[in-house]
């Protein structure tokens, strides 16, 4: 009983796991996001004061192209986020398949167990 008891806590605590890594990679990809979309205002502000937005052209402002690649970075970052996503998402849909398969014999020993114990008492006569 107790060793069942320490097989669901701990594919509970893998489950949990796994589920906390997918919620930090989504986080991760939307701060991503937040930060790109800063970049391109900040890119479209600063293109219209300099007048230049060509990033080919010579007079082209520093601050306007390390700005671009920053976004195109996080961009990059981004979508790599997205695939270890996907895997995360199955990691975590298998361990949460094996707690459910874990607790549902857990449930089923328990059951089982509880049958045993009556099967075991003696029957008393019941007065009316």
């Amino acid at each position: 009983m107790k060793s069942r008891d320490t097989l669901v806590r701990l594919k509970r605590f893998q489950a949990e796991e796994k589920r906390r890594r997918v919620l930090q990679i989504e986080t991760m990809i939307a701060e991503f996001s937040r930060m790109a979309g800063d970049l391109d205002r900040e890119i479209a502000a600063e293109e219209q004061r300099s007048g230049v937005a060509d990033p080919t052209h010579f007079a082209y402002s520093t601050y306007a192209r390390a700005a671009r690649t920053r976004r195109d970075n996080l961009h990059l970052s981004a979508e790599d986020l997205r695939s270890q996503l996907d895997a995360a998402k199955a990691r975590y849909d298998e361990a949460a398949e094996e707690l459910t398969k874990v607790q549902s014999i857990d449930l089923r020993d328990k059951n089982v167990d509880v049958v045993r114990e009556r099967a075991d008492m003696p029957v008393r006569a019941v007065r009316f």
